[in-house]
This record gives C-alpha cells, structure tokens and sequence, in this order.
C-alpha cells in the first residue's frame, strides 16, 4: 500500500480491516478493557506482547499432567518435558530466518548474550575493540562493559560507540560501515540492536555483517526488537550469533524464555570458549552422568539446564500464531499500519510533533517514536486517559507500536484522533 492510497477519514479505517488478509488472527489475543468493558488502545506490543488466548490451556495441559504423572511427566507427558524446547526451534527458526540446528529458545536475552559473548568476544593483540550504539539499550551497554573489563580491557579503551550526526535522531548505513572500516583492525566484535528501542531504527543488518566480516571482525545482534517484528534472514545474511527476548513481539508472556542463533559454521566449533551446562552436553550420553562435557552441535551446545516449561508452552502458543499468519504476511501489514499512521500525523496541524523513527518502512518496523517538542508527561498522560496504552520515554518521546498480529486500522485512526484532540 502507497501513501498515495491512504485517505481521511474513519470510513477508510474500516474499509482497510474489512480487506485485511489477516485480520481473523487479532481475535485470538486478549485485550486490555476498560472497566465498562470496551477495549483499550494497546500500542505496546514493544514491551509485552498480548496474551495468546490458547497459552491458558497450554500451561494448563502442562499444570496437569504435573499432577498426573509427577516426575514421569518428562516421558509421559502429551507433550514430554524432556524434548520439550524441539516442539518451538522450528517455528522459531522460520521467525528468525535460521535453520533448527541454529536455533535454541533458552535462558533471558542478557543471560544468553553473555554465553555468546563468552564464545565470541575474542580479543588478541590491537583487536579488542567492540563495535555498539551511542544509544544502546542499557543492559548491552552493561554486558558488554563487563565484558570488556572481565578480560582487562577498560570501556573508555574498548568501546567504539556509533553515533547519530549532529542534529540527527538515527544512524545512517553508511556511518556505520564506514566506522567500522576505519577500526577494521581494532575491531574484534561488531554488536547492535535489529531496532533501536528508542527510536525505532531498524537497522540494515546484511550490510552492517557484511562490514563487520570484511573488517575481521565477529559479528552479532540484540534482536528484542527485531524477532518477530521484522522480516530476518540470519544464516543467509551470514550472521555470526544473535540473541532476542520473547515477551515482546512473540507474545510469550512477562519474562518470557528467550532464544539464541548460532550461524551453522559454528556449529561443530567446540574449540570455542563457552560457559557449559549439563543441557548442553549430548543427549545419546546426558544421563550416563559422566564427568567430560560432550557438547550437542548447533545452538544446542549452549544450553546450560532443562528449560521452564510454563514458559515454553505460551510460547508454543504464540509460534502457532506466527506460522499460520506468515512473517511475510505480518510484515506486509505492518509497513501498512505504521504508514497510515505517519500519514494521519501528517494530518495534525501542530508543529510541536515530529516522527523520529525513520520514514523509510525499510528502515523501521513496528514502532514509531513520536517527539512531542517542548512536553512533558502531560500529554502522554491526557492521551493514557482517554484508553490508548503507549509508552512514554525521557524527555519528550511517545512511543507506539501498532502490532500486526492484532492491532488494526481503525485502532490507528481512533489513536490519531486522541492525539489531536489531547494536543489541542
């Protein structure tokens, strides 16, 4: 859809979900309500993702066969614990853009980002210096200080942190490959976001592995914001390692498991440093007991313990969705969705609001960052009352997030409305 089709007027809202090919899937979330019961506004699909309404009876089939079977649920179980993550590394490769043995759904995301950076943050010699944004967020920027300091190198010596130019909100491609070419022998590792969780930049993550190799250097990706959210190709766009949380745009539940991809030519490197646990080991040999570390090939190799199971099961939930809708599908929708939305911004006659998120949908998912000049939490306040669930970020920043999987049209009409109305 082209900006020229979008129209004025709530009427093109609900002629546009009437045409929607998957919009059947938003009745298979629950919705926030108000007290009267009418639904919410949820634009936050960027920080939890909707209840699946099949995850209650997922956890609640595993709820019981715990108490039907005990510990010989692990075997008897309808879906046994014990091969339990294999039910979601399908599903969660075809998200990712991976093949099974590259994918792992395992642990949190920092927990996961510190195995790879124990296997792949290798710094010998000049190159020791990790490639990240100016504006990361926080917990890369912590993982990757305690990275650097646990193998003696000091932040201020270690770090090359990617800026946006002066009087700019986002990183340009090409800054970013040239940055890295210029460092191309200090550089031993190359880590950014899929999409900047402030600005909502997506950024262009062949062409940035592709630097990244050509520089000598590993290179990997924080994908909280990505997976799910974006269309990936991660073992065709040659990525060494990524890592991304679940309970975002996978709607897997508040702290939901996270997941890992390791490109297949690592697959058999054993050789690598890696933090081990009585998970990773091979399975044929793992209840012998025995005291050597045999690690599984692939991505499995990094597993540290048997996995929660309640948390599997609604993500399990959640896959399911995601294979029947397609993510070319989702992603088609969503270049649609955030388009309409910056065409109805455009409408409002105020000039204290800007889009900072990029106008390319190339270059953006589903998230717009929308900079109120001169606000404070006034505004975000006056619009939360009036039923829309953004999020608001320090100092001036709405973010929303219209989710493909359930958000709609109209939902972006009426949100737009509320704005203008509450900034008037």
């Amino acid at each position: 859809m082209n900006k020229r089709d979008y129209q004025p007027g709530e009427a093109y809202a609900a002629a546009s979900d009437l045409a929607d090919p998957i919009r059947e899937y938003r009745n298979r979330f629950n919705f926030p309500n108000f007290s009267d019961g009418r639904e919410l506004i949820y634009f936050t699909g960027n920080s939890l993702g909707l209840q699946p309404k099949t995850a209650r009876e997922y956890i609640d089939q595993e709820l019981d066969d715990w108490a039907r079977f005990a510990v010989e649920g692990h075997i008897r179980a309808r879906h046994p614990w014990l091969p339990y993550h294999e039910f979601v590394t399908e599903p969660m490769a075809r998200v990712i853009g991976a093949r099974p043995i590259e994918t792992i759904v395992m642990n949190s995301l920092t927990v996961n980002l510190h195995l790879m950076l124990v296997s792949f943050y290798r710094p010998e010699g000049r190159r020791k210096k990790i490639a990240i944004e100016k504006g990361a967020f926080p917990s890369d920027q912590y993982a990757v200080k305690s990275q650097l300091r646990f193998h003696g190198v000091e932040p201020e010596e270690g770090l090359i942190e990617l800026s946006p130019r002066d009087c700019e909100s986002t990183l340009r491609t090409e800054d970013i490959v040239e940055t890295i070419g210029k460092n191309g022998d200090e550089v031993a590792l190359v880590l950014l976001g899929g999409v900047n969780y402030y600005t909502g930049q997506a950024f262009d993550l062949p062409a940035i592995t592709e630097a990244g190799h050509k520089a000598g250097a590993i290179v990997g990706f924080d994908l909280a914001h990505a997976a799910g959210n974006l269309q990936l190709h991660l073992h065709d766009w040659d990525v060494d390692f990524a890592v991304w949380c679940s309970y975002k745009y996978l709607n897997a539940g508040p702290g939901g498991i996270a997941g890992a991809f390791v490109h297949e030519r690592h697959a058999n490197s054993f050789d690598l440093p890696r933090f081990v646990g009585w998970w990773g080991h091979n399975k044929r040999t793992r209840f012998l007991m025995g005291p050597e570390f045999d690690p599984l090939p692939g991505a499995e190799g990094w597993q540290l313990s048997n996995p929660p199971i309640f948390q599997l099961a609604a993500l399990r939930a959640s896959l399911e969705i995601f294979d029947d809708a397609g993510m070319s599908n989702l992603r088609a929708k969503s270049e649609a969705l955030t388009g309409y939305l910056v065409y109805l911004l455009n409408q409002i006659d105020d000039d204290r609001i800007s889009i900072i998120t990029p106008r390319d949908p190339a270059h953006r998912g589903c998230q717009l960052s929308i900079r109120v000049k001169d606000s404070d939490k006034l505004l975000f306040d006056a619009i939360t009352d009036r039923g829309v669930i953004a999020d608001w970020r320090e100092p001036d920043v709405i973010r929303v997030a219209p989710t493909p999987l359930y958000n709609s049209y109209t939902e972006v009409f009426r949100f737009s409305t509320i704005l203008e109305e509450c900034l008037r």
